[in-house]
Parts: C-alpha cells; sequence; structure tokens
C-alpha cells in the first residue's frame, strides 16, 4: 500500500507542475477548446485559491485546487496520475479540501467536470456530490457534468 500526505503545495513546483502539464494535455486531447475549463498554472497562485498535492515522499501523485468563491468554494485541477490511481489519493484530497472549505466557513462546493471523465464521476459520487445546475460563469454543454455539495 501507498503512503502519502497532503500538503498545499505552490503550483509552480516542478512535480506538480508536471501534474497539472498531463491534467491539461488529456482535457485537451478528450474535449474541444471551448470546453475545457481548467485553470493555467499561473491562476492557481491567486488569493482565493489553494493548492494541494498528495506526496509520495518527493513524487507528487496527485492535485487538487479549492477556490472560494462567492458564497461557495470550487474543485479544480483534479488530476491523479496514472501510476497513483486505485491508491486512495483521490478521494483523500478530495476530503482535505472538504475540511478546507468547511475551516473557511463555506457552506457548499461545487465542481465543472468533463463528461466522460467516469472515474472522475464515481470519485465525486463517492465523496457525496451531486448533479446541480451550472452555476458561476460556466455555460451550459453537453461536455460538461455539473455537481454539488452541501457542507
Amino acid at each position: 500500500m501507498t503512503t502519502f500526505d497532503i500538503r498545499r503545495t505552490d503550483p509552480h513546483a516542478p512535480q506538480a507542475t508536471a501534474l497539472l502539464q498531463a491534467s491539461h494535455a488529456l482535457m485537451q486531447s478528450l474535449f474541444a477548446a471551448e470546453d475545457n475549463h481548467y485553470l493555467e498554472i499561473s491562476e492557481l497562485c491567486e488569493d482565493h485559491i489553494r493548492f494541494f498535492a498528495a506526496w509520495d515522499g518527493d513524487t507528487a501523485l496527485s492535485c487538487v485546487a479549492l477556490a472560494e468563491m462567492a458564497g461557495y468554494g470550487e474543485v479544480k485541477s483534479m488530476f491523479v496520475s496514472p501510476d497513483a490511481r486505485g491508491k486512495g489519493t483521490g478521494a483523500a484530497l478530495m476530503d482535505h479540501i472538504e475540511r478546507e472549505a468547511r475551516a473557511l466557513g463555506l457552506s457548499e462546493l461545487k465542481l465543472e467536470t468533463g463528461n466522460t471523465l467516469y472515474e472522475a464521476h464515481r470519485l465525486y459520487h463517492r465523496s457525496g456530490f451531486e448533479p446541480c445546475e451550472v452555476f458561476g460563469n460556466y455555460a451550459e454543454s453537453p461536455a460538461s457534468l455539473f455537481m454539488r455539495k452541501s457542507l
């Protein structure tokens, strides 16, 4: 069993950047440009965003960001390295950002994900998320699935 710890991470750290670049490349291979809503690495450094990674020693296994929005938290940049899939890092990161959101006094978490990212859908359902309406600045799209969780 892989052991790992979750810590706040600079998105510009080489291991974090590698995860994010792999995530962006995957999204670009699966979805049209107008249906890609990932944040650029520089955007993940903004004050209202907290970026975390699950680490096994010096190796980043997975990452997620929590964007503090008006009245809710948004899950962004969730990605698990192919080598780390099935090891629990995704679920641990979801638990971690839920605790962060509660500590910030947020009443709910929301997210947008691709309609064909079935493994992600399962993770979000197991974490207590349910489908919801479009929110924020997103537009309705058949390529997107919107989800929320009350805290």
